[in-house]
């Protein structure tokens, strides 16, 4: 059953269609957004085939086993990260207590991955992609762990399913956590590198950035990652900040997963619709005087419900 769990559902087959689907739904919607038409259905789909099928091609400068190794370490570890994350109840395939932060530090795999793939590649423009990488993730790392603490804090557990399960049982708590839902939003749309927080990969500055270098299958890897990333990221909101499946049968959990993740998808859609590319240090600056204090304010306010509720 376990195999069963990883390789179809909640895990790679599950992650990889449903991937597929966000990721033409978030195009959709931007372009939609923007008074264009948008990709086809199977546009995402066109294009994984596309990449899988062409040639890898490796520059002269690379670091061939960290440049390689890089892509597949980013998808390995978004994948594992859902198996921790409720989706048809309030318990996931592998809880734990202490299950959320150990997907926390897996959602930073891929981040670091990005950085090594790029800086491995030998060339400026990776490179100085790299560098954006990282200090972004000095950046939306630490107001997203804040704002996840609130609700661990108040539902008493460090467990994915455990702070699920506490919510469908205690759903008007879940106005307290309102201003740490912003923040962890926001910080999401910084961790998958989304518009406004596109600065690694500035298709107009640097060609792409830390993924200049990168072609075929490789490149594929780095695609599927973030596709799949954009799920797990919003199923990771959802489960902390929206409840669990509030006593519903198998597939009505199921069902109000798909409708948070969208919920959740289409906000990011119009963050990233609205806004412009931002400079470096002014993302830098909004996460360390804005986001992080906001964070703060959150997990007091949590702490004080924490006491009262007791």
């Amino acid at each position: 059953m376990a195999i069963f769990h990883i390789l179809v559902f909640p895990g790679l087959l599950f992650l990889m269609l449903y991937g597929t689907f966000f990721s033409w739904l978030d195009r959709k919607l931007y372009a939609r957004m923007q008074h264009r038409v948008g990709p086809p259905w199977f546009q995402p789909i066109a294009d994984m085939i596309k990449l899988f099928a062409k040639e890898d091609i490796y520059p002269a400068a690379i670091d061939k086993p960290m440049y390689v190794l890089s892509p597949l370490i980013a998808t390995a570890a978004v994948l594992t990260s859902m198996l921790y994350i409720p989706v048809w109840g309030d318990k996931a395939v592998f809880a734990f207590e202490g299950d959320l932060i150990v997907v926390l530090y897996l959602l930073t795999l891929p981040t670091l991955a990005f950085f090594l793939g790029g800086w491995s590649s030998g060339s400026p423009f990776p490179a100085v992609g790299s560098v954006r990488v990282i200090t972004q993730l000095f950046a939306y790392e630490v107001p997203l762990i804040v704002a996840m603490m609130g609700p661990a804090i108040i539902s008493g557990s460090w467990s994915i399913s455990g702070i699920s399960a506490f919510y469908s049982t205690h759903p008007l708590l879940l106005a307290v956590n309102a201003l740490g839902c912003i923040v962890g939003i926001i910080t999401l749309q910084g961790k998958l590198e989304r518009i406004p927080f596109d600065i690694p990969e500035a298709e107009t500055e640097l060609a792409s950035g830390t993924f200049a270098e990168y072609s075929g299958k490789l490149f594929g890897f780095f695609r599927i990652t973030m596709d799949i990333e954009l799920v797990v990221g919003a199923a990771l909101i959802a489960a902390i900040f929206m409840g669990g499946a509030f006593g519903l049968p198998w597939w009505g959990g199921i069902l109000l997963f798909f409708a948070k993740t969208l919920v959740v998808l289409f906000i990011l859609a119009v963050i990233k619709t609205a806004l412009g590319r931002v400079r470096i240090e002014q993302m830098v600056d909004f996460c360390w005087k804005y986001l992080v204090p906001a964070g703060i304010v959150q997990l007091f306010v949590s702490i004080l419900v924490k006491g009262v509720i007791r």
